[in-house]
Formats: structure tokens, C-alpha cells, sequence
């Protein structure tokens, strides 16, 4: 960051100041995001670091619970996505991508209790994920496998945890295999279920 501000360069500093704030919504302090969130949208005028910063900030409000700020926000990073550029994405959101759009509004839909669409935008959003990027699959389906989850359809969130395991197992994604330990207690309740046992135990091994 302070080389960022050094250099005058403030579309790097908002790239930083984001992932500041994305960890800062992965421990449980949202609030603290959603202010790293809105200093770092003041730092850059470019629409794709726009639409991600919008689309982090919104994940945050969703945590908030803060429905409309996170409907507003999704509304923004949408249309800032849409927006055609000028120059080249900074290369720190230079992936951002209407799969990431669609998925990570469906976690937003899931923090705030609305399953059914939210399962809707994250099969969306997986199915614009090019195979290049397994690694983001494996997170997405892990966010997959948490919704069907919430709706108790556990043979669905076994298939999709069970493909999510295999794909990280694979490539070695650690930060996917990270997600699928903090899931799995959520089975627990359900190792009656053919496959449930096991996944557990292939989780605990992993």
C-alpha cells in the first residue's frame, strides 16, 4: 500500500486496499470491510475493479445482513461489468468475470436466506467458468454444496462436496480444501445418508 501511494499508482492501492478488506469479511469483521471497501471504490475509475470492489462490498453488507445496500451494490457491480473499457483491466481484477458476478451474488443470496435463487446464479455462474479456472470451480462449489445444504437437499450437497474434494485434491487447491473442512461439520446431522460418513472421513484425511 505504501508503495502504491508512493508511486501515485491508485488503482494498485485499491487492488490491496480490497484484498484487505475481503480478508476482513472472511474472519467475521464485515463492517470493517465495507470501509476498506469504499475507500478503495474512491481509488479507481476503472469499471471492472469497480464491479469487483462493488461485488466484495456487497458480500459484506449481505454478512450485515443489510438487504437493500446489498441489492444496490450487486445492481452497480453489474453495470460497471457491463461497461466497456477504454484501457486494460488492472491486472488484479483483470479475471473478474460475469461468472464471478453470477456465483458471488448467489452467496449473497445465500447470507441473506434466499436459497432457491441463489442455487439459480451459482449454476449460472459455474456454467460460464472456463476449465482454466478449476481452481475458482472448487470454491464455487463449495459455496454450491452450503446452499443445497440450507434447503436440505444433502444428497445434492454431498454430489457437489464430493466433486469439489476430487477437483482440489487433483490440482491442490488448499484454500478449496480449507472451505470444504469448514463445511463439513454441517454434515454431522446427516451421516445416516449413504456417502455422508465417508466424505466426513475423506475431509478429516485430507
Amino acid at each position: 500500500m505504501q508503495a502504491a501511494n508512493a508511486a501515485g499508482d491508485r488503482d494498485f492501492g485499491a487492488g490491496v486496499l480490497s484484498d484487505f478488506a475481503y480478508q476482513s469479511n472472511w474472519i467475521g469483521q464485515p463492517n470493517l470491510s465495507v470501509g476498506q471497501l469504499g475507500h478503495a471504490l474512491s481509488g479507481t475509475k476503472h469499471p471492472t475493479a469497480r464491479s469487483l470492489l462493488f461485488l466484495r462490498r456487497a458480500r459484506a453488507y449481505a454478512a450485515l445482513g443489510d438487504r437493500s445496500a446489498c441489492y444496490r451494490d450487486l445492481s452497480d457491480a453489474e453495470t460497471a461489468l457491463s461497461t466497456r473499457a477504454t484501457d486494460p483491466a488492472p491486472g488484479w481484477c483483470a479475471w473478474m468475470s460475469p461468472a464471478d458476478l453470477a456465483v458471488e451474488s448467489g452467496q449473497c443470496l445465500l447470507d441473506l436466506s434466499r436459497a432457491d435463487e441463489a442455487h439459480v446464479r451459482i449454476a449460472e455462474g459455474l456454467a460460464l467458468l472456463p476449465k482454466a479456472r478449476d481452481k475458482t470451480r472448487g470454491i464455487f462449489l463449495t459455496y454450491q454444496a452450503r446452499g443445497f445444504l440450507q434447503t436440505n437437499d444433502v444428497e445434492q450437497a454431498l454430489a457437489v462436496t464430493t466433486e469439489s474434494l476430487d477437483l482440489a485434491t487433483r490440482i491442490g487447491a488448499e484454500r478449496c480444501v480449507t472451505l470444504i473442512r469448514e463445511l463439513a461439520p454441517a454434515f454431522k446431522p446427516y451421516r445416516q445418508v449413504d456417502g455422508v460418513a465417508d466424505l466426513i472421513e475423506r475431509v478429516r484425511a485430507a
